[in-house]
């Protein structure tokens, strides 16, 4: 059986950034503090944080941070028919692309958050990859591209973004003048979000080109955008987020016509609660995507 207590004291030494501050925050002094975490990790074997250079919760104490976050949301479920039991503030770590974030995830959820009493803890990962995070037992819940399911989790399609490939029209008179073709294609720099963004290499098979390609490395979206707008290279970007430099004339795209479409999934534990499945659909009412299916 989980001495509570001891997981308590793991996710307060997490929130609070420190062993002293999590003491104030439980009401405890800073060695009984360290003591229920020595004891924790006596009882696993093995640590649970990394005490420098910074606090962290290693991969063990990780998995245990997000089974605390899960109890925390069923809690407050009971709350809602035996008020006399105190609500904890409910956090959820979740792991989701950082072009959601930059776009519609903010307006999709920020009521939804501020009426719950939900405060959240975001992941920033590449949408293909994004699930692995659940499955490493990182985070309770996330948003990607991928609609395999992990066990014990329930998978449900939220809706579709469009991505083009955009660039400024220097860019496209410089290198694709006389259109796409496998030389233009692998001579004209891209700009990619990370080592794990595929929507790149989608595009370009759905272009027929299956070979190398120089690329710029950005893992900010909002630095993708500004790259692109330097000139930089061309890069897949989300149509609601680059629009205005459409509009503007200042991005366009270098294949009219050639759009890739996303559909994004939103994957959660069963054992969420029903603060889950209300947040579940929050997001699937998000107006600013196209429905699921």
């Amino acid at each position: 059986m989980i001495d509570y207590k001891l997981l308590e004291a793991l996710a307060t030494v997490i929130e609070c950034g420190g062993f002293e501050r999590a003491g104030v925050a439980l009401g405890l002094s800073q060695s009984a503090v360290s003591q229920r975490i020595r004891t924790l990790e006596i009882r696993l074997g093995q640590p649970v944080l990394v005490r420098s250079p910074v606090l962290k919760a290693t991969p063990a104490g990780q998995r245990l941070l997000n089974h605390v976050q899960q109890v925390q949301l069923l809690e407050r479920d009971l709350t809602k028919s035996i008020p006399a039991l105190s609500e904890p503030a409910a956090r959820l770590r979740i792991a989701l692309n950082a072009d959601s974030l930059d776009t519609w995830w903010a307006a999709a959820v920020g009521a939804f958050c501020a009426n719950e009493g939900l405060l959240l803890d975001l992941v920033i990962e590449d949408q293909d990859v994004g699930l692995r995070r659940m499955r490493e037992g990182d985070v309770a819940a996330c948003l990607c591209s991928s609609p395999q399911p992990v066990a014990g989790a329930r998978c449900v399609p939220i809706g579709t973004v469009t991505y083009m490939p955009l660039a400024t029209p220097d860019y496209v008179h410089r290198f694709f003048e006389a259109g796409l073709s496998e030389t233009s294609l692998r001579n004209a720099p891209a700009i990619v979000f990370g080592p794990n963004d595929q929507l790149q290499h989608r595009f370009l098979a759905q272009c027929g080109y299956h070979g190398s390609f120089p690329y710029h490395l950005c893992p900010s979206s909002e630095g993708f955008v500004k790259l692109a707008l330097a000139g930089m290279g061309y890069g897949m970007i989300m149509e609601m987020q680059a629009r205005p430099e459409i509009d503007a004339g200042r991005l366009t795209s270098i294949a009219p016509g050639h759009t890739l479409e996303v559909q994004l999934y939103w994957h959660f534990w069963r054992h969420g609660g029903g603060i889950m499945d209300r947040l579940t659909q929050a997001l699937r009412s998000a107006a600013m995507l196209s429905p699921g299916d």
